[in-house]
């Protein structure tokens, strides 16, 4: 379950990169200063902010959030108990030895499929995060751009 956990952190580090990568960027068109242009950043941040309900700061440290622990149930457990139950079984049939080796590989393979299952399911709740996220920061980045544009900057 340890493997699934950090291929989901590493799908949605990447995915939030790709999301931060895209930020706006101003370029003044009436020699504005710099001075200036850090202010009316700041000034468009705020409203966009206000206006959208959306801090990018905080969007992208939800994204880049763990998505949760994932809750095991795999691993050598689920042999050993697929071993015991294949044992009394193997015994009922007169080869406790044959139905412990098979009873183990078994849980061992409902183990399996169980993780795989986890781990999609990990993988699609990041995906939807991600999704949700830069919807979000679309929404704020839109509101963002069309403050500083009113102030005349041009805005990629």
């Amino acid at each position: 379950m340890r493997r699934s956990s950090v291929i989901v952190s590493i799908v949605t580090a990447l995915l939030s990169a790709s999301v931060a990568a895209a930020e706006p960027v101003a370029y003044p068109t009436k020699g504005q200063s710099a001075e200036k242009q850090n202010r009316d950043e700041y000034e468009c941040h705020e409203q966009a902010q206000k206006e959208t309900g959306v801090d990018p700061v905080a969007v992208a440290e939800q994204s880049m959030a763990s998505s949760g622990s994932a809750k095991g149930g795999g691993g050598m457990g689920s042999g050993l108990s697929g071993a015991g139950l294949g044992a009394i079984r193997g015994a009922a049939e007169g080869d406790a030895g044959g139905g412990t080796l098979h009873g183990a590989g078994m849980g061992r393979l409902i183990a399996v499929i169980r993780s795989r299952r986890q781990m999609e399911k990990q993988q699609d709740a990041a995906s939807e995060k991600s999704a949700d996220a830069r919807a979000q920061l679309e929404k704020y980045d839109q509101a963002y751009g069309a403050c500083l544009t009113k102030r005349g900057y041009s805005v990629k």
